[in-house]
């Protein structure tokens, strides 16, 4: 395939086991909202609304659409459901009647939009975005803090409800009282098992005095709240039983009361009937339940035709990282859609080097240019492979007809980000997030360097290192142990004689790289002008340079004039030598 990395084509190939599914069960239908009168539920499955009726059968896709839809929300009256769509860049909010037909736009602002309940009367639907806060909020105001709006059900105006975070709103039926868990700050959505000063707690707020009142206590995660025994009582999902089950409480507060005993998975989405029923999902499954009866599982089938060929030949023309130039400097490769590409730095051809379900990442090139070297998750563990170019006459990756892949590191750990040594006779890489190993290529042997006492990591491919030209020495972020910013490490490739902290400075020095052909670096630091004190507030980096050797101090300290009478020596030193060498 010769075409620009602009238009570079590839296959994908979809995980979809079919393209048109048969009268089977689906598996991963999320977001269940059962009709008020207790008859059907709404759910999103494969990005579009569905409604089963809910003793269970065949599901009726209620959109079909290219574009994600989710989050259904019943009108009182049960005749039409709000939703949240991403038909026009970003999640807005839509209307739809539940016989069908084609959807009503309600809102059109840039930020996304979740709906989550209608007003009791019906004539509006409160949603929850990050649109804009009020002037006089002391709150800090951020993408992930939404407040709470509301849009009537024939469009207009948006207006604020509430300035602060309120998720999941269900009214009582008087519509005096709204009552949600809130959002203290920014956390996963899903989320398990974490206790800390984020966890969502239920909330009560009385819109005649414009006070709120926290129910719940648990250190937990309490949420998504719906009104039940006439608005004195409340059911909502929570951990304080180890994972996400239906908990009940009174309004009031006090003690909790656990309706279900899943243990596996958690508890999600949780909705309710006027007859009291509840829908929720588990496990990839619709379930419905009345209270003081064992929840049931709701058998759904759907049978339709997929919405698009699950093969299709698709552009790359931006999303690539990992950039890295070829040692010729003719032709560059780089990560696409998780697979290798090599094109020719005139970008007239591009190959295409792996084409796998697993994702690739941080790809490199020998120091001979005649092998690629990167990490594959394959086999749900990342491991290290590289791709050699076999036939001699074929200088490039990109024009190359034949390649061959060769797993260098493959074992029971996490490994990746691999870099070869500029002698190209060992691999340094990152095995299970913070330890810093050698691999000599002949022998196959492995060492270790540096461990979690020196590196410390808050994902998978975040640590750097740098290699030094004679492939002796590696250069690494160092992050001191009790020490929160961090240094400039240096450590023999051979694994003598220990770290070195080059910088200790007590601020942040980070991305070190060797110049002057390894006789000094530069590196980030953050030691002088606006600074952040103990962690908190902007701080800017500068340029810094260490010398390594004495002549190279020397070089650089020279004056314009005086190095350009050097540069005149050594220039006339070398003519002299080549004209003496060919005498």
């Amino acid at each position: 395939m010769r075409q620009s990395i602009l238009s570079v084509s590839v296959v994908l190939l979809a995980l979809a086991s079919a393209s048109a599914q048969d009268a089977n069960e689906p598996v991963w239908n999320r977001y269940p909202a059962i009709s008020p009168d207790g008859s059907q539920i709404a759910f999103t499955y494969k990005g579009d609304l569905y409604l089963v009726p809910s003793a269970g059968g065949a599901a009726r896709a209620l959109t079909m659409h290219e574009a994600h839809d989710y989050l259904p929300v019943w009108s009182p009256d049960g005749s039409h459901i709000a939703f949240a769509s991403d038909r026009y860049g970003n999640f807005d909010l839509f209307l739809v009647p539940v016989s069908g037909g084609e959807p009503k736009r309600l809102t059109s602002h840039s930020a996304p939009e979740a709906p989550f309940s209608f007003t009791p009367d019906g004539t509006a639907i409160v949603f929850g975005a990050a649109r804009m806060d009020t002037a006089d909020h002391r709150g800090f105001p951020a993408a992930y803090m939404p407040e709470l709006y509301r849009v009537p059900v024939a469009g207009g105006r948006v207006t604020q409800v509430l300035t602060t975070p309120a998720e999941d709103v269900q009214f009582s039926r008087d519509g005096r009282y709204l009552i949600y868990h809130d959002k203290k700050g920014q956390e996963n959505t899903f989320r398990k098992h974490h206790v800390s000063s984020v966890t969502r707690d239920i909330w009560a707020y009385d819109t005649q005095t414009g006070s709120h009142r926290k129910i719940t206590t648990f250190a937990g995660e309490d949420r998504t709240p719906v009104f039940t025994d006439n608005d004195r009582a409340f059911y909502y999902l929570s951990e304080a039983s180890g994972s996400f089950n239906v908990h009940k409480m009174n309004v009031s507060g006090g003690q909790s009361q656990q309706l279900t005993t899943f243990r596996a998975r958690p508890v999600r989405f949780l909705t309710a009937a006027r007859n009291g029923t509840l829908s929720f999902s588990y496990d990839g499954a619709l379930y419905t339940m009345v209270p003081g009866q064992a929840p049931r599982r709701v058998p759904v089938t759907i049978a339709t035709d997929a919405k698009a060929t699950n093969e299709r030949v698709v552009a790359i023309t931006n999303g690539a990282s990992d950039l890295a130039v070829a040692p010729s400097g003719r032709e560059v490769a780089f990560i696409a859609r998780g697979d290798v590409f090599v094109t020719s730095v005139e970008g007239g051809v591009t190959k295409q080097i792996t084409k796998t379900p697993e994702l690739e990442r941080s790809v490199g090139f020998s120091p001979d240019g005649k092998a690629l070297v990167y990490s594959s998750e394959r086999g749900n563990r990342w491991q290290i492979v590289e791709a050699r170019r076999t036939r001699d006459e074929e200088l490039h990756f990109y024009a190359s007809t034949v390649l061959r892949e060769t797993p260098l590191v493959t074992n029971e750990h996490e490994n990746y980000q691999p870099k070869y040594s500029p002698d190209g006779k060992s691999l340094a890489y990152i095995e299970n997030r913070m330890t810093l190993k050698v691999l000599d290529v002949a022998t196959k042997q492995a060492r270790t360097l540096l461990t979690d006492q020196h590196l410390f990591s808050m994902g998978d491919h975040d640590q750097y290192f740098q290699w030094s030209p004679d492939s002796q020495w590696i250069l690494f972020d160092y992050a001191v142990p009790g020490s929160a910013p961090g240094e400039v490490g240096l450590v023999r490739a051979d694994g003598a004689g220990g770290v070195i902290n080059l910088t200790q400075s007590g601020f942040n020095d980070s991305r070190p790289r060797w110049i002057l052909d390894g006789k000094a670096m530069l590196w980030f630091s953050n030691r002088d002008g606006l600074k952040s004190v103990a962690q908190s507030g902007n701080a800017q980096a500068d340029a810094y340079g260490m010398f390594f050797a004495q002549d190279a101090w020397d070089r650089f300290r020279l004056s314009k004039e005086d190095f350009a009478l050097i540069k005149e020596a050594e220039e006339a030193a070398a003519a002299k030598a080549k004209a003496d060498a060919a005498a």
